[in-house]
């Protein structure tokens, strides 16, 4: 959590339109496209010298939110280094994200550091929960869900495996590149890093609070049972026969989770295919 910070990383051209005085300030005084504004926390997209980035910024979350999250054994966000350091483990290891550019804090007290990350705007992207909307009622090319699965259940076993996890891990927050799909080939971002746990090997509840957020978000999508089956063999290196022996009691906690999810956000049980 840290007991403060005084820190200001960016890059030349973003100095020269802030500011080598003030450019801490300036920044976290942006104003621009707003994408989401929460208690203490704000997100907006600006343009410098003709290129477009996000900016994430933060306010302070107060005591009452920290001392919320540790009577939960939950460890508080307090700040944009969060987000910064999942940026460049990712990076690390392989998975595209939003690219970091610039990072920034100030304050004394973990409640009320002010702090903001910078990255580059991605561009024509659309979220897996846009593009999979329709596929209940107008199913896509069956070759290209089958790739696209594939691609979900690899990114997640590299994220797991690595020991990160997301902790929102919905289809809104992956992301296909547009350009990429025109030319047939699935670029896919996993974005919004506001949470991520960072560890040497992840907790296998949290691992399953993971996959289930993600089949909860992919509920409404018409997945069969061969689309179910088809990702748990390519999350599991062991294969599918042995995932689905030995992992017999975590893929039951991971359906149990997704559908009270399901059951709180609509007020139903899921219709399955």
């Amino acid at each position: 959590m840290g007991l403060g910070c005084n820190t200001l990383q960016m890059p030349l051209e973003l100095v020269e339109a802030f500011g080598t005085k003030d450019a801490f300030k300036r920044v976290m005084a942006l104003e621009g496209e707003v994408f989401r504004d929460v208690r203490g926390r704000r997100t907006i997209r600006f343009e410098s010298k003709g290129r477009s980035y996000f900016a994430k910024l933060h306010y302070g979350v107060g005591w009452g939110e920290i001392f919320k999250n540790l009577l939960t054994l939950r460890l508080p966000i307090v700040s944009a280094k969060t987000e910064w350091d999942a940026i460049h483990r990712l990076d690390e290891i392989g998975i595209p994200t939003t690219p970091a550019v610039a990072y920034g804090c100030q304050g004394l007290s973990p409640a009320a550091l002010r702090s903001f990350v910078i990255t580059q705007d991605l561009g024509d992207i659309v979220s897996l929960e846009t593009l999979c909307a329709n596929w209940a009622s107008a199913p896509p090319d069956a070759r290209f869900k089958r790739r696209l699965i594939v691609a979900v259940a690899e990114l997640a076993r590299k994220l797991h495996d690595h020991g990160l996890n997301h902790r929102d891990f919905y289809l809104c927050h992956l992301c296909l590149d547009r350009q990429h799909m025109a030319e047939n080939v699935l670029r896919l971002y996993l974005i919004d890093l506001h949470r991520v746990g960072i560890r040497t090997e992840i907790r296998e509840a949290d691992r399953m609070k993971d996959i289930a957020a993600l089949y909860f978000s992919a509920m409404h999508c018409g997945l069969t049972r061969r689309d179910i089956l088809r990702f748990l063999r390519y999350y599991r290196v062991q294969g599918l026969r042995r995932t689905l022996s030995e992992d017999a009691a975590f893929w039951r906690r991971v359906n149990a989770r997704a559908e009270r999810l399901y059951l709180k956000f609509h007020g139903k049980m899921p219709v399955t295919i």
